[in-house]
């Protein structure tokens, strides 16, 4: 039944791929290791060309570690985003899955726009769950790591539906006590596409130019990258045909309750 729940930012691994390719990408850089996932993927697309792949996660799991060991070209960073970015150079292109929350990626675009600038690189970044549930409501794996006056009052057993703003205790998406959830959805500085556009909206009037994609997918990609980039036109136009695509936002819609169903009957169950 697991199979039924698609949720890897591996799905989107032949756009991300593609773009990285067009972009000439070598060295890159993620937020929170997927082992067998997107991680396998990016360290072969780097093996591939020379580069070499930066891997940020405080805790992964245990089968990351030991894949990591094998390979040379993949470093591991054990450190939360926001104490790590700051650190690295030279990298390409950014795949940012990690804490889903507005403090986190508002301050993670921030500092990856700065290691960009400082290098003299343009921005080409990739952030899952730009879309429901993560779009507008934040989640968090690590509160405490959160300044209060940013941090959202949080739940960690109740879980969430569309349409509804209030997490319904022991049902819906929720964590399981792995993560919290915000107890409302929307307003301002909650969630990870509320984090993008507030980015963009702040680059925008300070006179930096950046395109934004959002792919409508399993939980929502969005990409962020420099409109003056040598390589911007083609990766635009990889991008177009799934930028807010009605016919795939339908079948997301789809999926989400087909997903939510499964969840239903696994709660029945148990």
């Amino acid at each position: 039944m697991a199979n039924l729940l698609i949720h890897s930012m591996s799905e989107f691994s032949d756009i991300i791929l593609e773009a990285l390719r067009l972009a000439d990408a070598r060295t890159v850089a993620e937020v929170g290791a997927e082992y067998g996932g997107m991680s396998a993927r990016l360290a072969d697309h780097a093996a591939a060309r020379g580069g070499h792949l930066t891997s940020i996660d405080p805790s992964p799991k245990t089968e990351f570690l030991s894949w990591v060991a094998d390979r040379p070209h993949v470093r591991h960073v054990a450190q939360p985003s926001l104490e790590a970015l700051g650190g690295l150079s030279g990298i390409d292109a950014w795949v940012i899955d990690g804490d889903h929350n507005w403090y986190t990626v508002y301050h993670e675009l921030k500092q990856v726009e700065a290691v960009n600038r400082r290098d003299g690189k343009p921005m080409l970044a990739f952030l899952h769950d730009v879309a429901w549930p993560c779009g507008r409501r934040d989640f968090y794996y690590a509160p405490q790591r959160i300044p209060a006056e940013f941090r959202h009052a949080y739940d960690y057993q109740g879980g969430v539906f569309p349409g509804s703003s209030q997490p319904v205790a022991g049902r819906g998406f929720r964590g399981m006590g792995q993560f919290a959830v915000a107890t409302h959805e929307g307003g301002p500085r909650n969630g990870v596409m509320t984090a993008v556009e507030d980015f963009l909206a702040e680059a925008k009037a300070e006179g930096r130019d950046y395109a934004f994609a959002e792919v409508p997918a399993v939980f929502g990609l969005g990409v962020v990258f420099s409109a003056d980039a040598p390589w911007s036109e083609q990766v635009a136009a990889l991008l177009l045909p799934y930028h807010r695509n009605r016919l795939i936002a339908s079948l997301e819609q789809n999926r989400l309750a087909n997903y939510l169903t499964v969840l239903e009957w696994q709660d029945r169950a148990a």
